[in-house]
């Protein structure tokens, strides 16, 4: 991933000595595992334990000789360890060192993903709150639909985010899973007992079988895992975009000093933000169908799934981490107008209350196509003439023959909702991160 999109703590995990830092963690947990079966001797083991280590500018210069770069690490490993290294990588193949290095790496960002889940849920969940009673409208197709409030909005994406949360804490356990059974998983040359070691030190699951590889439907659900993320995050950020628009303005990405919206307009503040998380979206949903085609593997496998994982585990993990905090902060900094709401809700001269309208009518004897029949009469009416709505209920006499003014009041009285209001914040004051 692109350094503007880098943030320390991810970026530190898919770099070149982290990889092989956890190559060396696999080598020499299974040095300690053949240890204990009594493979390897303890002064060997004292040995590796005390000298292991690798040199990345060395082990890419042996690439250029081998064109493999675990026989690149070996060698150089061997090189800092001396003749006790004839015990390191004793009966694995390639893979059982790279999976479970990978493994490693996935468990690390997803528990530094989960972390920034967290993060953006109590955000949602707190600013739900602040704006419990901040009335709005709602939409539906774009058009004034029923009155919600802003909170109720912010509400549902902190429900969206905890199901993220449970969702990426599944898929994480279920790709930081390692594999050390040998060169198509018959466990041929090395014990499963080394594997069972190796995974409970390194604090892994393990493949209960494989042929060479760990088993890529854990890998492409993690990523598609990642992308659904980053689609919730593009779906909130569209919302702001729409709020931000000149016409609406209910809501606006915060505005720094000295930031500039434009080079041609100075007046301008653009919803950017909101904007760098659609694009980014796109990019997490291709490295996701990248790991559904890594997942079909010929026979025990080959190598076509390496040179995209290369790409797609660090790219994706590296983008999602910088999405969600910088969304983290758009929302803990989002510039709500209040007023603009109300008098937005205002525009549709009070057509947001057919619905209300029309259940009281039925509810006092009209039959359901008669009640709609004259609520959307007078609906058309006030959207065409830019009249009040309620007033024409008012003057409706087949409305008047069974609801009294007062009764039609109350039916556009936007306190009516505040009993649903209050379960819907009941359940979001439960929603624990």
């Amino acid at each position: 991933m692109i350094d503007r999109y880098t943030l320390p703590e991810m970026g530190a995990i898919w770099a070149e000595d982290a990889k092989l830092q956890t190559w060396l963690e696999v080598e020499l947990a299974a040095v300690r595992a053949w240890n204990r079966l009594g493979r390897v001797p303890d002064d060997a083991v004292a040995e590796i334990e005390a000298r292991a280590g690798f040199d990345a500018a060395r082990v890419a210069e042996i690439e250029l000789t081998t064109n493999h770069d675990v026989i690149a690490f070996l060698t150089d490993v061997a090189e800092h360890v001396g003749d006790a290294s004839k015990y390191i990588h004793y009966g694995m193949t390639s893979s059982d060192m790279l999976d479970t290095g990978l493994a490693l790496q996935i468990k690390r960002a997803g528990e530094l993903l989960q972390r920034d889940l967290t993060a953006l849920g109590i955000v949602l969940q707190r600013r739900a709150f602040e704006f419990r009673d901040t009335v709005q409208v709602g939409r539906t197709h774009g058009v004034h639909a029923e009155p919600i409030t802003f909170g109720m909005k912010l509400g549902m994406w902190a429900f969206e985010v905890a199901r993220h949360l449970d969702r990426l804490r599944r898929v994480t356990a279920g790709a930081a899973v390692g594999k050390l059974s040998g060169a198509v998983g018959a466990y041929n040359n090395i014990d499963p007992r080394v594997e069972e070691l190796v995974c409970a030190e390194l604090d892994l699951g393990h493949e209960p079988i494989a042929n060479q590889v760990v088993q890529r439907d854990r890998h492409a659900a993690f990523l598609s895992a990642l992308a659904i993320v980053g689609s919730s995050i593009e779906k909130f950020t569209v919302e702001v975009r729409h709020l931000q628009r000149t016409e609406v303005r209910e809501a606006e990405e915060a505005f720094g000093k000295g930031q500039k919206g434009s080079s041609a307009m100075p007046h301008k503040r653009n919803p950017i933000l909101s904007e760098r998380m659609a694009g980014c979206a796109r990019v997490l949903r291709g490295n996701a169908l990248v790991g559904m085609e890594n997942v079909a593997l010929w026979h025990e496998r080959d190598i076509s799934h390496s040179s995209a994982e290369r790409i797609v585990f660090p790219d994706s993990c590296i983008l999602l981490d910088y999405m969600l905090q910088k969304t983290t902060k758009l929302f803990d900094t989002l510039v709500v107008d209040e007023a603009r709401m109300l008098a937005n809700l205002s525009l549709s001269q009070r057509l947001v209350f057919s619905g209300a309208v029309l259940l009281a009518l039925v509810d006092r004897g009209m039959l359901r196509d008669d009640a709609y029949r004259v609520v959307q009469d007078a609906a058309m009416r006030a959207w065409r003439e830019g009249v009040d709505f309620g007033g024409l209920i008012k003057d409706n006499p087949e409305a008047l023959a069974v609801l009294s003014p007062a009764d039609i009041d109350a039916a556009m009285d936007p306190d009516q909702y505040r009993a649903g209001r209050d379960v819907i914040f009941g359940r979001l004051e439960d929603l624990r991160f």
